[in-house]
């Protein structure tokens, strides 16, 4: 007989920045108080679930969305460099808001010359391969419970399109991706029968 197992994939919360940048994976983004109340959200709504896994990207955002729900769950929170954010180029611009000066600016038509790789950034592909990578060793160590794995929007995104036999190469703006939600996969045995998501913290999300 097969065992079911699941891996939730969360998404940090809402994150302090008032400049508007990239913040990519500078040290020092912190979560705002509605990002941590985001937080303190996820871990009630997930309180009751056998979840016996808990790992985080290193990244400040991601610890600190962890834990609430390792304080709730009492599991120790697991950092792995795997579950950390997409590399840009673009880290410390401004890009919030009204930004087509960015993309108009010659300086940057170079990063823009292919977005199917991507150009300006980390490829998607080795984004895939280090978060199945993840995804595969909290399933072995949760084998028959669940995981929880706290990462990043385009690293969530882009390993939820390679499980959908997707397209990697994407509209950023069309991520299904929100702050503090999660991208759940079920395994029957080793085999992925399903991917969900969901936001529980959808009442504190801004327009």
């Amino acid at each position: 007989m097969t065992e079911t197992t699941v891996v939730h994939l969360l998404r940090h919360g809402e994150v302090y920045n008032p400049t508007g940048v990239l913040y990519g994976r500078l040290p020092g983004f912190h979560l705002s108080d509605n990002g941590r109340a985001m937080a303190d959200m996820v871990a009630k709504s997930i309180a009751n679930r056998d979840i016996v896994t808990l790992w985080s990207s290193p990244m400040e955002r991601a610890q600190e969305t962890a834990a609430p729900s390792a304080e709730v769950l009492k599991l120790p929170v697991v950092l792995d460099e795997r579950l950390t954010e997409a590399m840009n180029v673009f880290e410390g611009k401004p890009v919030a808001g009204d930004n087509r000066a960015f993309f108009r600016d010659p300086r940057n038509f170079w990063h823009f010359r292919d977005p199917r790789r991507p150009s300006w950034g980390e490829a998607y592909r080795d984004v895939v391969a280090r978060m199945k990578s993840v995804i595969d060793d909290a399933r072995a160590e949760s084998r028959g419970h669940e995981a929880l794995l706290v990462s990043h929007q385009l690293p969530i995104w882009i390993i939820r399109l390679a499980a959908e036999s997707k397209r990697l190469w994407h509209d950023p703006r069309r991520r299904q991706a929100s702050l503090c939600s999660l991208t759940t996969f079920t395994f029957d045995g080793d085999r992925l029968i399903s991917v969900g998501y969901s936001e529980p913290a959808a009442a504190l999300l801004k327009n």
